[in-house]
């Protein structure tokens, strides 16, 4: 029997695994705090990451207004990197189940997942956390989920689960409300009602940098979902991360409906739409040759920004690659503005010349991509910083980054002028705030290079005049006829066809 006020256990483990990258996240990378806060467990899921733009505290805000009493068990993420390991993932599982069988009666469950998790043993991170959660608590729980947007979602997934939630926005400005979404249908499911699944995967993958919602196609995607749910259906898409290698890589919806057959054609119209949109899903990327004729072209308004998107370390990229920066130090470039590059020892040799002083150093170069290698130079140390980045953008805005010990440099004896920001804990530079915390103004450069693939979109397009992405060697391939993909399901194309 339900007690009079809802007694909901909420919890959050959360990993987008590049399977072509090389180091994996075992458990301290869970533990740690990055762009992400550190392990939260108990009171802790609530209190730190209350205001936060997350699906966990979006579900926690409006369950508390709705009357609903939480019982928080922990909330975890990791860097995208490759594989979780076993020992992490048996670790966080079986503090989270403790957790579960320690709350005493539950009225239901909500989860803050990714969707894309790959570990060593489990291909389906996600389908095997609810697999174990359902072992434990039965098949009749309410349970019901947040995904991201770039999930690829298993069958087992929309089997354990009774409700799916999904954001609709790259970049993900709506992580918390998505979390809010679900308590609506939550209370529903306590009163006893009846939600009738269908679940679609599509026959194509979709690059990162061409899931971008603010244009076609994810725009025209995600507009088909408002009409449906005004009929009376919840629907939703994942458009997949196409750097975790396993036979449900690949976009999906899920649709909920009153009806069987309502839900069913709710999936069919969106299954159709994909199909008509798959010839422009193919967005081109500049080569380093032109994003170089681009950045040396004279400049009088808004800067230009420079999407590194092969080495987003928000997909698992090593956020030191020196492509790029190699390419606009030939070509003499002027006025550019690079960051984020993960490199602890340069960090460190800054903070022991100080400011102004002048050092040389093999620069990144460490991710073993093909045509990746150290940039060798001298650099004057503009700035220095302790790491502690406060969001002021649109998406983080009211966290933290924990950036480690962090130097502004330029290029010294160089006929380029290029001033780059290096950190000692990667992060993907997807807010104003990377530059500016270390004193640094975006807008007083010609030219902005970002590792990033779209989430910096919402802070930095208002800034620019116009945002190209660029192929430049990196560990998250975004030309995805080129990846040695080995478990793919074989109905799934790389490449759209041609329409």
């Amino acid at each position: 029997m339900m007690q009079a006020r809802p007694r909901i256990a909420i919890a959050g483990f959360q990993h987008e695994t590049n399977c072509f990258a090389t180091a994996k996240a075992g458990l301290a990378e869970f533990e740690m705090a990055d762009s992400w806060p550190a392990m939260l467990h108990g009171a802790e899921v609530i209190r730190e990451t209350r205001g936060m733009n997350l699906p966990i505290a979006g579900f926690a805000a409006a369950a508390e207004a709705a009357g609903m009493a939480l019982a928080p068990i922990l909330w975890c993420a990791a860097e995208p990197s490759a594989q979780v390991t076993d020992e992490a993932f048996d670790t966080i599982c079986g503090k989270l189940l403790d957790g579960l069988h320690a709350a005493g009666p539950l009225d239901g469950i909500f989860l803050d997942l990714h969707g894309a998790m790959v570990t060593e043993s489990h291909a389906d991170g996600e389908g095997e956390i609810l697999r174990r959660i359902r072992a434990l608590v039965g098949p009749d729980l309410p349970v019901v989920v947040s995904l991201d947007l770039h999930a690829n979602i298993s069958p087992a997934s929309v089997q354990l689960a009774d409700y799916i939630a999904i954001f609709r926005t790259y970049p993900h400005l709506d992580m918390g409300g998505t979390g809010a979404r679900c308590v609506p249908v939550l209370q529903r499911l306590l009163k006893g009602g009846t939600l009738y699944k269908a679940f679609r995967q599509m026959d194509y993958l979709m690059p990162l940098h061409a899931q971008y919602t603010g244009a076609t196609p994810g725009a025209a995607l995600y507009a088909a979902l408002p009409p449906l749910e005004e009929a009376g259906v919840l629907a939703d898409i994942a458009l997949g991360f196409t750097a975790a290698d396993f036979p449900d890589t690949r976009p999906s919806c899920v649709a909920y409906g009153d009806t069987a057959g309502a839900a069913a054609r709710a999936a069919d119209h969106i299954a159709a739409l994909f199909s008509a949109l798959e010839a422009q899903s193919a967005h081109p990327m500049l080569s380093l040759q032109e994003a170089a004729a681009i950045a040396c072209q004279p400049r009088a308004d808004k800067p230009v920004v420079l999407a590194d998107v092969q080495d987003n370390p928000g997909a698992g990229g090593t956020s030191d690659t020196t492509g790029l920066l190699a390419a606009l130090a030939e070509a003499g470039a002027q006025g550019v503005l690079m960051g984020l590059f993960h490199d602890p020892q340069a960090a460190a040799a800054a903070h022991e010349a100080g400011e102004g002083g002048i050092f040389r150093a093999a620069l990144g170069g460490r991710s073993g991509a093909v045509g990746d290698q150290p940039f060798e130079a001298a650099f004057q140390v503009v700035a220095l910083g302790d790491g502690t980045c406060r969001y002021t953008g649109e998406m983080y805005g009211g966290g933290v980054a924990t950036l480690g010990l962090t130097a502004a440099l330029r290029l010294h004896g160089s006929e380029a002028d290029i001033t780059l920001v290096v950190t000692s804990i990667r992060n993907q530079c997807l807010d104003l705030a990377h530059f500016t915390h270390i004193g640094l103004t975006p807008q007083d450069f010609s030219t902005i290079c970002v590792k990033s693939t779209a989430h910096f979109r919402a802070d930095f397009e208002p800034v620019a005049s116009a945002v190209y992405p660029v192929a430049a060697p990196g560990v998250f391939p975004c030309d995805l006829a080129k990846v040695p993909y080995r478990n793919l399901h074989p109905d799934v194309r790389t490449a759209p066809a041609k329409g």
